[in-house]
């Protein structure tokens, strides 16, 4: 077993990840092989440095896409607020209380399947007011975007757009059918093709199959897809998958370390389910292969305390990138 398992890190290390099949073998091993490879794997490429985020949910709710999994859809009937996009003032306000906080990027949320080109120019606005202002740099989750809008936000001074193509391309219809995986595909191209950074991951949980999910890492590694962020399933009550049960954390953990095999040079970033699957286990998260996370709260529900995460971070002995 020991031989497998240094087989599977030089792969991973050396000649650009394992493959599906190797993945699969590797699916059986145990976790504290599993994980001491996936650490050694994360050193190589990022040292003891860890990378941390924010997100504000600046356009909430009534979201026109079906996606089953979304407490921000329209087609469902989760109780979460809604509101237009926030003010120049209210996103100012924000910012500012998170300036003194070692966070290095701060994600612009929007729900819907596109952003208005009014509300493109609001932010473009925003983004260009916080030039050489104390604070992270600025990203967008904007939904599907076209040429103009994405140059209008790179010439503001956006450095990276996320878009999530959230499963596989064959699972994809079990999660949305109001647009295809090649709809999102398309807009992070465009992204890439503008110039932005892409920061491009999915959402575990769903019913999809471990084929499913090897098969999704593969697609992000041909798109040269560097960061990739690991969300596991919230069940919304009031959404389709309210009633899936809540994944335990070592299949969880066992996920990100597959993908840090297979995207051995990937920022693997944990964000959605951090605090609600992994629980007590979430700060393993760095032994099983992460190099990033997101920090505060999520979208709709409470996450965790930046100062929790500073804390815990410092005792564990890793700096902040």
């Amino acid at each position: 077993m020991k031989d497998c398992m240094e087989l599977y890190t030089r792969a991973a290390l050396n000649e650009g990840g394992i493959s599906k099949e190797q993945a699969f073998e590797l699916l059986e091993m145990p976790e504290k092989e599993l994980f001491a490879s996936a650490t050694a794997i994360r050193e190589r490429f990022f040292g003891n440095k860890v990378e941390i985020c924010y997100i504000i949910n600046a356009k909430s709710g009534n979201c026109g896409m079906n996606c089953k999994f979304c407490s921000q859809s329209g087609h469902n009937s989760a109780d979460v607020e809604t509101y237009p996009l926030l003010s120049q003032e209210k996103l100012e306000e924000i910012v500012d209380g998170w300036a003194e906080y070692p966070v290095h990027r701060c994600g612009l949320v929007t729900s819907g399947g596109a952003l208005s080109d009014d509300d493109v120019e609001s932010l473009a606005k925003f983004v260009e007011s916080r030039a050489g202002k104390k604070g992270a740099q600025m990203c967008g989750s904007l939904g599907r975007l076209k040429h103009d809008a994405l140059h209008r936000l790179k010439e503001a001074g956006m450095t990276r757009l996320h878009h999530n193509l959230e499963a596989c391309e064959s699972f994809y219809p079990n999660v949305c059918t109001t647009q295809t995986w090649r709809d999102r595909l398309d807009t992070v191209r465009q992204a890439l093709d503008n110039g932005l950074e892409i920061c491009c991951g999915g959402l575990f949980g769903l019913g999809e199959t471990w084929s499913d999910r090897f098969d999704f890492a593969m697609e992000l590694k041909r798109e040269g897809i560097t960061n990739v962020p690991l969300n596991f399933l919230y069940p919304h009550a009031g959404t389709p998958l309210g009633n899936r049960p809540v994944m335990p954390a070592e299949e969880a953990l066992r996920i990100i370390a597959l993908f840090r095999h297979l995207m051995p040079e990937a920022s693997l970033r944990i964000c959605g389910g951090r605090v609600s699957v992994l629980k007590e286990r979430q700060y393993e998260m760095f032994a099983a292969g992460a190099s990033a996370f997101m920090t505060g709260n999520y979208l709709t529900i409470a996450g965790q305390g930046v100062e929790t995460d500073l804390a815990k971070l410092a005792e564990l002995g890793l700096e902040i990138a």
